[in-house]
C-alpha cells in the first residue's frame, strides 16, 4: 500500500467514525421492517398522586361569591396565573402531607387524586358550611407542570407549564431541543415515587417509544440527556468539521515532520 493510499484510507474512517449519522438525529422512526404500518397503542396513563412540596391551586366558586371569599387566597390564582402567584398564593403539600385551607384548616392529601381532593374539599364545605343549595364548584390543579431537564440540551434547568399533561417530547420541545450531540437513543428519565426513585432509559428515535409509560411524564420527573462519544472525540459533528480536523492535523504532523528533518 503506497502512503497516498494509507492517508485517503485514514480519511475515509475517520470520517465514518467521527460524523453522527442521521439516524441517531432523527426523532420517532419507525423501524419495524414489516411492510404494514405500525399503529401505536396508547399507554393507559396512571393519574398523578400528589406529593409532598406539590403546589395546589384551589379555586371555590358559588352563586353568591361573598359565600366564598373567604376560601380563596387572592383573585391572582384565579385570573393571572404566574409561577410566582401560585407559589406564594397556592397550597404547599407539607412533609405531613397536608395543605392549610382558610376555615377547613389542615386537609390529608398526600397520595391522593387532583379529582380525589376536589371531591374531598366539596365534601367538607357541604357538611361542615353550606348547604347543596349554594351550588359549590370546586377546582383542584397543580400550581403548574414542573419539570427539570439537563445534559445535552439548548436550554437546561428546571421549567414550569401550565396543562395538565406533558411527554417527553413537549418538554424537550420547551427546553429548545437536544444538542447535535445529544444521546437520543438513550435519555434518562428519573422520577420519584411514593415507593422510591424510578430511573428508566427510552430511545427517542423509535417510535415505539410512546409506549413507553416513561414517555407521559409526570409532576416534578428529572430528565437527563446523555452526550454521545463524539462530543469526546471532537473532531466534529458534520462531515466538513471532521475534514477540516483531519486536514489540520496532517498538516501539524506534516510541519513537525519537515522541521524535524531539516
Amino acid at each position: 500500500m503506497t502512503k497516498k493510499s494509507f492517508y485517503i484510507l485514514i480519511l475515509i474512517s475517520a470520517l465514518f467514525t467521527s460524523c453522527i449519522p442521521i439516524k441517531d438525529l432523527v426523532y420517532l422512526q419507525d423501524k419495524n421492517s414489516s411492510s404494514e404500518q405500525n399503529n401505536i397503542v396508547a399507554v393507559e396513563s396512571k393519574p398523578y398522586r400528589l406529593q409532598t412540596n406539590d403546589v395546589l391551586s384551589v379555586s371555590i366558586k358559588a352563586i353568591d361569591p361573598k359565600l366564598v371569599s373567604i376560601f380563596n387566597t387572592t383573585e391572582s390564582t384565579a385570573t393571572g396565573k404566574t409561577e410566582s402567584s401560585l407559589y406564594f398564593d397556592g397550597f404547599t403539600v407539607d412533609d405531613h402531607g397536608n395543605i392549610r385551607m382558610p376555615i377547613l384548616g389542615e386537609i390529608n392529601v398526600i397520595g391522593y387524586t387532583l379529582e380525589e381532593v376536589r371531591v374531598k374539599i366539596e365534601k367538607q364545605l357541604l357538611e361542615e358550611h353550606f348547604k347543596s343549595e349554594a351550588s359549590l364548584f370546586v377546582t383542584v390543579k397543580l400550581a403548574g407542570f414542573r419539570y427539570t431537564i439537563n445534559g445535552e440540551i439548548t436550554s437546561p434547568g428546571t421549567k414550569t407549564l401550565f396543562k395538565e399533561n406533558l411527554n417527553v417530547m413537549e418538554a424537550i420541545a420547551n427546553a429548545g431541543d437536544i444538542t447535535t450531540v445529544g444521546n437520543r437513543k438513550a435519555v434518562t428519565v428519573i422520577r420519584q415515587t411514593p415507593t422510591g426513585v424510578q430511573m428508566n432509559d427510552i430511545d427517542l428515535t423509535d417510535v415505539n417509544v410512546m409506549k413507553s409509560p416513561y414517555y407521559t411524564l409526570q409532576p416534578n420527573d428529572y430528565i437527563y440527556v446523555k452526550p454521545l462519544r463524539q462530543k469526546t472525540w471532537g473532531t466534529g459533528q458534520t462531515g466538513i468539521q471532521s475534514i477540516g480536523t483531519i486536514i489540520t492535523l496532517l498538516s501539524l504532523a506534516t510541519t513537525v515532520y519537515l522541521i524535524i528533518k531539516n
